[in-house]
């Protein structure tokens, strides 16, 4: 078994390595040869998928992160970690400390240009595999920080797999026919992944421009524009909200417009690209009934 000194030279020898990491695995496994090379093959195995975690991963987090099974992961600040499988929520066994928080944290916002401190304790990003992570410091997370990851699916879905082949025929009809679509739901209920359906219906030749906070569409078109909104800085400068990319996306000669999640006061601007020559756009809204997604 790796010793906890030698752990450390591990660690201590990975963070000085000057030259690019192109494949943090392959060296780790290096210096876990060189600092222990009396390791059996499946303790070394162990101990590289260990550190890796620690150096380059995501921390305790690393193994729900890796699992396709799981769509979110829930940290609600030290303790035990909750995720979401399938639709239902449930404990993982396990445990994030404090300082782990902070470090998982880190080693995900830096890289993205994003930092979270008491001036900015609300942060939300994209992971680069299209994930998204919001975070909450304290005070404002009172029993400390809080991180929520929505884990991005690689899994296409068609619109058979939402309901019978009957009105999966209907909903066809009504995106060829450009019907204007508001997908309504709760948090985690499947908008996106209905969305994606539905514009997956699209004729391929259209051009389409995506909207969204995070982006999570994946439209197989040739003719595709992908906007994302941006998030102030850690000087408060440099937000561009999804109100600022409907206006631009109208100036891009879109066929339809697809919104990620409309959310506030660009449902106005939603409503007027709609009925102003953009007939057969898309969008998801959180509400729990036809009248309040209306409303």
């Amino acid at each position: 078994m790796l010793t906890l000194p030698a752990e450390e030279r591990i660690r201590v020898r990975y963070r000085e390595h000057v030259e690019p990491v192109d494949d943090a695995i392959r060296l780790l496994r290096r210096l876990v040869a060189e600092e222990a090379p009396l390791l059996a093959d499946n303790e070394a195995v162990e101990a590289v998928g260990r550190l890796h975690a620690q150096v380059a991963g995501y921390g305790p987090l690393e193994p729900l992160c890796c699992d396709d099974g799981v769509s979110d992961v829930l940290v609600n600040g030290p303790g035990e970690v909750w995720i979401e499988r399938r639709g239902v929520l449930e404990r993982s066994g396990i445990s994030i400390s404090a300082d782990e928080i902070a470090t998982v944290i880190e080693r995900v916002l830096g890289p993205l240009g994003l930092r979270a401190d008491r001036a900015n304790p609300i942060v939300d990003g994209r992971l680069p595999d299209g994930s998204r992570i919001s975070v909450v410091l304290a005070p404002l997370a009172v029993d400390g920080p809080v991180v929520s990851i929505r884990r991005f699916g690689t899994r296409a879905f068609a619109l058979t797999d939402f309901c019978e082949p009957e009105v999966a025929g209907v909903l066809e009809r009504y995106v060829l026919g450009r019907a204007n679509i508001v997908v309504y739901g709760g948090t985690g209920s499947g908008k996106t992944t209905l969305l994606n359906a539905l514009s997956s219906c699209i004729p391929p030749m259209q051009r389409i421009v995506t909207i969204e906070d995070a982006a999570e569409l994946r439209l197989p078109t040739e003719n595709l524009v992908r906007l994302e909104a941006r998030p102030a800085n850690g000087e408060g400068a440099g937000r561009v909200t999804i109100r600022e990319l409907i206006r631009a996306a109208l100036r891009l000669r879109p066929d339809r417009i697809v919104v990620g999640d409309v959310r506030g006061a660009e449902a106005l601007d939603m409503v007027w690209a709609m009925s102003t020559g953009h007939e057969g756009s898309l969008t998801t809204l959180h509400a729990d009934t036809a009248l309040d997604a209306l409303a």
